[in-house]
């Protein structure tokens, strides 16, 4: 039934260095599995409906693998919502590649990240680690590799299309995240649909500092042509 292979010797023991990276390599799959495993069922049943045991059989294993990987059912949690948040930021970012103006490419991130729970699933994780500190570096991380992507994703597309941001990347990056967080909670939490959550995101990120003036509102994102796109 269950994959053993991370607790089961090699066949190349003789082999000291062989032995360590199939042990390696066994191990990671297994954890890579009960991830898979995981996810659905957490964010069908939440933390407390989701039990160890059936979280084992989902991924055909052992619970006892689970706190061998995990030590816990709270840390499994958070590293799988984790990975989660990550899986979307790399699906926003394909989704983005496709635009052409800075209008297009606004909406690619919003209707992605609205199409999707993982950021509700992450911030649970969230509110888990204030009574969890020894999970809170996980999600630091997490966090930190979220916004450096999507500097590097946004920069990337700025420089290949030569739009004029009055941004730096990695500022345009943590505001869109920070709106897409507090947006999507809210919505969330008042039972609004994910059209509803990308129209709002659509419109948070399309306000800007108010100035005095002929000007309504600062330009983030041009096209050299130097029409009034915008984007977050």
């Amino acid at each position: 039934m269950a994959d053993k292979s991370a607790h089961a010797p090699s066949d190349a023991a003789g082999d000291p260095k062989h032995a360590a990276r199939a042990t390696r390599s066994a191990g990671r799959k297994m954890r890579s599995l009960l991830l898979d495993a995981a996810s659905p069922l957490f964010r069908e049943r939440g933390l407390s409906g989701a039990s160890i045991t059936d979280i084992a059989a989902a991924a055909d294993a052992f619970p006892s693998q689970i706190t061998y990987y995990f030590r816990t059912k709270e840390a499994l949690f958070v590293e799988c919502a984790c990975r989660d948040l990550l899986y979307l930021a790399r699906a926003t970012e394909q989704a983005a590649l496709k635009a052409r103006t800075p209008p297009e490419y606004t909406h690619a991130l919003a209707e992605t990240v609205t199409a999707s729970d993982s950021i509700a699933f992450f911030a649970e994780a969230l509110t888990l680690t204030r009574r969890r500190q020894d999970l809170a570096p996980l999600v630091e991380r997490t966090i930190e590799r979220l916004h450096s992507e999507g500097t590097r994703a946004y920069a990337s597309q700025v420089a290949r299309h030569g739009w004029r941001s009055l941004r730096a990347p990695d500022e345009s990056s943590r505001r869109f995240w920070a709106i897409a967080i507090g947006v999507i909670l809210e919505g969330y939490a008042m039972g609004r649909s994910p059209e509803a959550l990308c129209a709002e995101m659509l419109r948070v990120l399309g306000e800007q500092a108010k100035v005095t003036g002929d000007a309504a509102r600062l330009r983030l994102v041009d096209d050299t042509s130097g029409n009034s796109n915008e984007e977050g």
